[in-house]
């Protein structure tokens, strides 16, 4: 892996975007064609979950392999430079994806986390959902 400039590395981490992402798209898109309706985004639960099916009383994350930590995941890469940012950095994402899956939990939401590299083969990502809610 080549280094990158600092200015070079600001740019493309602002330019990350933390809603409607490729992978949730795809997952949106697998889980209409089931049948499955949703909202997405909603601010009044914690953690702004990505996809909610009330009928279900669930919570969908689809979550990226390198900022969540999908471990023994190839995507979940870490940084050779600047350990000491990404390493706290990354300690973080993953002690609140914790934290507000169990306010969600004790708040009666059942919560599915995918993975964004599930998102690649999507006949085995609607394989899943079909086995996580039921479907024929």
């Amino acid at each position: 892996m080549t280094s990158v400039s600092s200015e070079l590395r600001s740019r493309i981490m602002r330019s990350v975007k933390r809603a409607h992402t490729k992978p949730e798209v795809v997952v949106r898109k697998c889980m209409h064609v089931l049948g499955l309706r949703f909202r997405v985004n909603r601010r009044d639960l914690p953690g702004t979950p990505d996809i909610v099916l009330p009928k279900y009383r669930t919570i969908v994350f689809v979550h990226g392999c390198f900022w969540h930590r999908h471990e023994g995941c190839r995507y979940a890469t870490t940084p050779k430079s600047r350990q000491e940012y990404w390493l706290p950095k990354f300690s973080v994402n993953i002690e609140r994806d914790r934290r507000k899956e169990n306010e969600l939990k004790e708040l009666g939401w059942r919560v599915i986390v995918l993975w964004e590299c599930e998102t690649r083969n999507e006949i085995l990502l609607v394989d899943r959902l079909k086995r996580e809610f039921n479907l024929p």
